[in-house]
């Protein structure tokens, strides 16, 4: 059986700002510090947690450089190159490619619907352009559009360097239809849940882990939960898998989630600045012990 390239945990990790939003590089190094030092298997700059959308191209730019070369090849690196037009995703990637980072997601072009033929090109013209490794990132609550599961093993037959699924969707059914459909052609195709309480039940049908928020703030859950499904110690996974099941209402506190997860950080005792981009708005003191209250329900403080 063939080995995905990514597997495991891989948080999603925030991008951190000045108050004048500017990157804040002390506070990325401690947060960089702190997830090396995790058990986690791989880390995801400028996804939808990393604020991507709000940025401008030189700050994403910039972010992207220096999480690579602080990183420094300790833990495998994914660059996120989401926009709504595929040129400018290429371009992204690109760049990802040149400053040394192992791999690049890219959500699916957002505003316009694309018929299944333009979804699928878009794909395929990064997957020629690159060189990388390339993992599709589909989150239709955002973008407005599924990716269907005959795509996604389209793209798999057809495209050596694209690699893997996060699949971010409330539901594990896309998640069990895409294994049961690339699987077989493709045993080296990862699939990721983007949901962290969906982590075992993706394990249990035969994917290969999760790209969740929480491993920012408590990687010992879903690390944990990875750790004793590979060591077969299903109670151990349960137990944690229900400890992890009172951390996603956390997400609904705020939209965006942004600074609920940043304050999570901070309470786990990460030096860090919670400052997020506009229009992100700083978290009230009612929604700080709201944040406060998940974490110590889930047993993380």
């Amino acid at each position: 059986m063939a080995i995905p390239r990514f597997y495991g945990v891989i948080p999603p990790v925030p991008t951190l700002f000045t108050e004048d939003e500017q990157l804040d590089e002390a506070s990325m190094a401690n947060l960089l510090d702190s997830l090396i030092a995790s058990d986690v298997n791989g880390l995801f700059f400028l996804g939808s947690a990393g604020e991507f959308a709000h940025m401008s191209e030189a700050l994403r730019l910039r972010t992207a450089e220096f999480c690579v070369n602080y990183v420094d090849k300790r833990k495998p690196v994914l660059i996120g190159i989401a926009h709504s037009g595929t040129r400018e995703a290429i371009r992204f990637g690109l760049h990802a490619q040149k400053i040394g980072a192992d791999g690049v997601v890219a959500v699916n072009p957002f505003y316009n619907p694309l018929s299944e033929e333009n979804l699928y090109l878009h794909y395929k013209h990064l997957a020629d352009a690159l060189s990388l490794p390339i993992l599709i990132y589909n989150f239709p609550a955002l973008t407005g559009q599924s990716i269907p599961v005959p795509i996604v093993r389209r793209l798999a037959e057809t495209c050596p360097n694209i690699v893997g699924l996060k699949d971010t969707v409330d539901t594990l059914s896309h998640i069990r239809e895409t294994i049961h459909a690339v699987k077989p052609v493709r045993p080296d195709f990862a699939v990721f849940s983007g949901y962290d309480e969906y982590l075992f039940g993706t394990l249990i049908l035969g994917g290969d882990g999760c790209i969740p928020a929480s491993a920012n703030f408590a990687p010992q859950l879903t690390c944990g939960i990875y750790r004793a499904w590979q060591e077969q110690d299903y109670a151990q996974a349960v137990k944690l898998q229900q400890r992890l099941s009172y951390i996603p209402e956390l997400y609904n506190y705020d939209l965006p989630f942004y600074n609920a997860v940043k304050y999570a950080i901070k309470l786990v005792g990460v030096d860090i600045s919670v400052n997020s981009l506009w229009p992100a708005s700083p978290l009230t003191d009612e929604l700080k012990e709201k944040v406060r209250g998940a974490l110590a329900r889930s047993g993380v403080i």
